[in-house]
């Protein structure tokens, strides 16, 4: 009996050995990237514009990057601060990305903007990967303004059951190579599957050569609470139709290969 005793004991240190290098294998969060982001400075009433836009990226597919605050700060000639503000993100889902935009307004005129970020808390996502689907933009239309700004419209739906409230919708202006010139954001609440909404988002100072519009709908807030609980009403079935041809006369079954027995084992 002690024989047996000792072996089981060395079992178990064994796998208790195997499960913390398996722990050990397990790769860190991997930090949010910024996969590009840009700035500008016009004169525009009341001082000069600043306007910057961005868009983070999420490499971790289990995990929500949340609480991130984007710090934008602009210096004149002299080195001097005159914009210094605190953005805070909405939450960037699992493996996806985040754009973002913001303007602040300056009395002199800075020549430097610089965009931090601080680091994210990150919390596990309650539904697999591919439960958090985009929200469909579609209809969108970019006119350019007198004033040599751009108004974008168009509508934003959802692919989810449950109504979501608010959804963050962010207009990236981007040149003929796709270079990101700058951007503005807007809200639109009451977005159901069944009745898309529409939206306005509206630019004053854009710098010349833009060429196209990217639209980007998303949840808004900070943490994962509004995207999960959407998950978790699950998505709206994508054939809602039933099937107008009639059904088979008699089920065609297997094919038949001459020579070969086709029969099950």
């Amino acid at each position: 009996m002690p024989v047996f005793v000792l072996v089981a004991g060395l079992m178990a240190v064994a796998l208790a050995g195997c499960s913390e290098e398996e722990r050990e294998k397990v790769s860190p969060l991997r930090p949010l990237q910024v996969k590009e982001q840009a700035s500008s400075v016009l004169k525009g009433e009341g001082g000069y514009v600043v306007n910057w836009a961005g868009v983070l990226g999420n490499a971790n597919p289990w995990h929500f990057g949340e609480h991130v605050v984007a710090t934008i700060v602009a210096k004149d000639a002299k080195g001097a601060e005159v914009v210094r503000m605190d953005q805070p993100l909405d939450a960037v889902p699992p493996h996806g990305t985040l754009a973002f935009s913001g303007k602040a307004v300056a009395k002199v005129k800075p020549e430097t903007v610089s965009i931090t970020y601080s680091q994210a808390k990150w919390n596990q996502a309650g539904r697999i990967p591919s439960a958090f689907q985009p929200f469909p933009v579609t209809d969108v239309v970019t006119k350019r303004q007198k004033n040599g700004g751009y108004l974008i419209s168009g509508r934003v739906g959802t692919p989810y059951e449950r109504v979501a409230g608010t959804l963050a919708v962010t207009a990236l202006l981007r040149d003929a190579a796709g270079k990101l010139l700058g951007g503005a954001s807007t809200f639109v609440d009451d977005v159901r599957s069944d009745a898309k909404q529409r939206f306005i988002v509206a630019l004053d100072s854009v710098p010349k050569g833009v060429a196209k519009a990217d639209v980007i709908a998303r949840t808004w807030g900070s943490t994962s609470r509004p995207y999960e609980e959407l998950a978790m009403g699950g998505t709206v079935p994508v054939h809602t139709v039933k099937p107008k041809t009639p059904p088979f006369a008699k089920d065609r079954g297997r094919t038949l290969i001459p020579g070969v027995d086709t029969r099950p084992e």
